[in-house]
């Protein structure tokens, strides 16, 4: 048996339900759970940990109140961390493996945790960055949350957002709806959060709700107050401490109004991010090397705080083994006594045990990450093995983390019996996984939650850049290598109306039209700020499945429909703006409803 399956799930769960019912955490009342996780804040973009610029006195009085995982580990940007943080499985599992090109959409046959708590009697709440699918059946009042807010995509203003989002005002989806908002958008979500702690305090319920920031991922705006102490840093680095800074007055805010409600002692409080840093490595990164997408450690070593006084984690504590994403469904569903599917079984293992008793055994435990960032995953493409002493790197370089953390000397030569071990290991991890790679995670056309389907160019699948942000759709990307299709699942049989469109539905304007630009906000130039080009496409064609279809465009007007009979199943849909020249564009936006 090789050592992937040796390693994956240590504990039962049925044992680890012995434990949590032996525990002195057993209480009348289940405690609630408060997940605060940035996004693209680094493990040195905190005073806390050593940063000479950057001031985070609410998160610094949370640090000094917790139990913190110092080894921590995810994955090195944004979707694959989230989708290994809520379902305990490695991300290239779970069909996340990139952030755009329909490659950051969580498999339906995911269960997460916002799913197990809302199945095990706890409202769940989701605020902020979702960033696993936009459409059904991947969105998170989907995956079991029952009360979202959040923009669309991978951050405010990208393709799949509301049209001419920017991170101040503008409109978010309440719970599958665009509706308009005032602020901030760190102080939007966190205010949501807060109302939604309150009514499940009113209610008498236990409560989950994941706070997911979209903050201080780029582009750097942040409230003018919050980035003028960093004034004396370039606009990026001034506004990405301003967007850390306000985050860390919205964690202040929470734990007081927590305090305030009288939740706090019986309340699960975790801070934690989502990938190295993206711009503060040149101020301040630990001494770690690499940032953000980097296989080092900068790229995916991460903050995790956690606090929690009735269960014993009010104390300053350091917790030095190697820990990861993959860990913390178990843990939680331990802590908080929600029992999970006999047949869900986790990558990750239950922390608790270990956690409760200083003297208890960590395993000897071997984890993977990597970012792939592709298509198609790439075996040791930019990947890290790791144990609490060793990183393997990309499956030839070995660093010795006990004595050089800043991974300076390879060490491969001098020790080849822990570079076989870790290579091993990966060999029959990435044999496990590798059949899983191919299916696909199609977007559901003419089912009853998502019907029409609102469909963007941020999940073709190209195989180089789709249009994921708006100012890629105002500068109208295009040619072959930006341009792609959509994987998706026609759900019955029926007649189904397709609209296509340059524009969203929230832009009323017409194909061939240009659009001024978009009002500033405090920071850097918004994607909106840039002008709208104009394109003048002859006709346009269709493909889904066996049909192509082709019709004349008339520039004039906001959209070209087709109506046609479709046949249930998982196929293939494009759709592309031909000008007299040649030129393509791709239909940026597409509407599909199932009429009968």
């Amino acid at each position: 048996m090789g050592l992937f399956r040796r390693f994956r799930p240590l504990l039962a769960f049925l044992f680890v339900a012995a434990v949590f019912a032996s525990s002195p955490l057993m209480a009348a009342e289940r405690p609630n759970v408060v997940i605060v996780m940035t996004d693209d804040q680094g493990y040195g973009d905190l005073s806390c940990h050593g940063n000479p610029v950057l001031k985070t006195p609410n998160i610094d009085a949370l640090y000094g109140e917790s139990l913190r995982l110092t080894d921590y580990h995810v994955a090195p940007t944004c979707s694959p961390t989230r989708c290994a943080f809520l379902t305990g499985h490695w991300t290239n599992r779970t069909g996340v493996w990139h952030t755009i090109m329909g490659r950051s959409m969580l498999r339906e046959n995911e269960i997460t945790l916002g799913q197990l708590f809302k199945d095990g009697g706890y409202a769940t709440g989701m605020f902020g960055k979702w960033h696993l699918g936009d459409n059904y059946p991947y969105r998170p009042e989907d995956r079991g949350f029952t009360e979202v807010l959040r923009h669309g995509g991978g951050g405010v203003g990208q393709t799949p957002d509301y049209w001419n989002n920017a991170y101040f005002d503008g409109s978010y989806y309440h719970n599958g709806e665009p509706t308009p908002v005032e602020g901030f958008c760190t102080d939007v979500f966190f205010r949501a959060a807060r109302d939604f702690i309150k009514a499940q305090k009113e209610a008498e319920q236990p409560f989950l709700a994941y706070i997911a920031t979209n903050a201080p991922h780029g582009p750097m705006h942040a409230p003018p107050e919050a980035s003028e102490p960093y004034s004396d840093q370039n606009v990026n680095l001034a506004n990405f401490y301003g967007m850390i800074a306000n985050i860390d007055d919205n964690v202040g805010q929470l734990r007081k109004f927590l305090d305030e409600e009288g939740l706090t002692d019986n309340t699960i409080f975790i801070f934690t991010t989502d990938n190295g840093t993206s711009s503060g490595a040149r101020i301040f990164n630990a001494g770690m090397k690499g940032s953000k997408g980097s296989e080092f450690d900068g790229g995916h070593r991460v903050p995790f705080f956690l606090h929690w006084p009735d269960g014993g984690f009010a104390e300053s504590r350091d917790v030095t083994e190697i820990t990861a994403h993959v860990d913390i469904v178990p843990t939680l569903l331990a802590m908080c006594g929600v029992e999970a599917p006999s047949s869900l079984k986790f990558d990750g293992i239950n922390l608790l045990p270990m956690l409760k008793d200083d003297t208890a055994k960590w395993p000897d435990r071997i984890l993977v990450t990597d970012s792939q960032r592709v298509k198609d995953p790439i075996k040791w493409r930019k990947s890290a093995v790791m144990t609490s002493q060793w990183r393997l790197i990309n499956g030839e370089q070995l660093y010795d983390m006990k004595n050089d953390p800043g991974q300076k000397s390879d060490v491969a030569s001098a020790h080849p019996e822990v570079k076989e071990r870790l290579r091993e290991f990966y060999e029959d991890w990435w044999a496990e996984l590798e059949p899983t790679f191919s299916q696909s995670t199609p977007i559901y056309l003419g089912h009853e939650a998502d019907n029409p389907a609102r469909l963007t160019s941020h999940d073709w699948i190209t195989t180089r850049l789709t249009p994921w942000n708006q100012q890629h759709i105002r500068n109208a990307y295009n040619g072959k290598e930006n341009t792609g299709f959509w994987n998706v699942k026609v759900v019955a049989d029926g007649t189904y109306k397709i609209r296509l469109r340059r524009w969203p539905e929230e832009a009323d304007k017409a194909i061939s039209a240009s659009l001024p630009p978009g009002e500033d906000v405090p920071g850097v130039k918004p994607f909106r700020a840039v002008p709208g080009k104009a394109i003048n496409p002859e006709n346009v064609t269709l493909q889904i499945g066996d049909t192509t279809k082709t019709k004349p465009v008339d520039g004039s007007r906001k959209e070209v429909t087709f109506e046609l009979p479709l046949k249930a199943g998982t196929t293939t849909m494009s759709a592309l703006f031909t000008t007299a020249d040649g030129e393509e564009y791709g239909a940026y936006y597409a509407y599909v409803e199932k009429l009968d």
